[in-house]
């Protein structure tokens, strides 16, 4: 098995959008209830800037999964704070993917100098409350009947993994900011959590 972990890109969305599809259509793990368009997910990827990191997980040359950073909110004194979202293709679960993922993302957020991130996650969901019980997530609060979906209201988790003491912060570096070979280090190490099928 041949596992690559890098940054996304344009030409990645149409699979993308492949894996997140059945999401939206089948479940409540995210609140939309209609497929974006191809092009309107590939804004999506494009707008990321140079700020929040997309990250795919190739196996055998096919991307089976998908992770990323975005704003939490758009007030200025949120900057330091980062929402993430992931999806692995659903025949593709339990392969280590979203741990691999998860490690290459977090560890990114940590140097670019953010200090909270955030997770909102429809309730009950047990594949990802356990992924981010394994990266030190904790529970802040819980909306209860936040939203309506495939015929029932659903509560929505907010969790959260604090990344560094909170002393006067500097602002979050960008991506274009990090050292490269760095870089690398960390998507090897998700390639291995891959390849060892954790």
């Amino acid at each position: 098995m041949q596992a690559e972990i890098r940054f996304a890109t344009e030409e990645d969305a149409a699979r993308m959008l492949e894996i997140y599809t059945p999401y939206v259509l089948e479940t409540p793990i995210t609140f939309e209830i209609t497929p974006p368009g191809l092009e309107e997910f590939r804004a999506r990827v494009r707008e990321k800037g140079d700020q929040f990191p997309w990250l795919v997980c190739k196996v055998d040359g096919e991307i089976l999964g998908y992770a990323y950073a975005s704003r939490f909110h758009g007030r200025a004194a949120f900057g330091w704070d980062a929402e993430l979202s992931i999806y692995v293709d659903c025949a593709a679960t339990h392969r280590g993917i979203g741990r691999a993922l998860y490690t290459a993302l977090i560890a990114l957020l940590a140097r670019l100098g953010y200090y909270n991130l955030y997770a909102v996650v429809t309730v009950p969901n047990k594949k990802s409350a356990g992924l981010h019980r394994f990266f030190g997530f904790s529970e802040e609060g819980t909306l209860h009947h936040a939203g309506y979906k495939l015929g029932k209201w659903h509560d929505v988790a907010y969790l959260v993994k604090r990344l560094r003491p909170y002393d006067t912060p500097k602002p979050p570096k960008k991506l274009t900011e990090l050292n490269p070979q760095a870089t690398a280090a960390l998507f090897l190490t998700g390639q291995q959590l891959v390849m060892a099928g954790e």
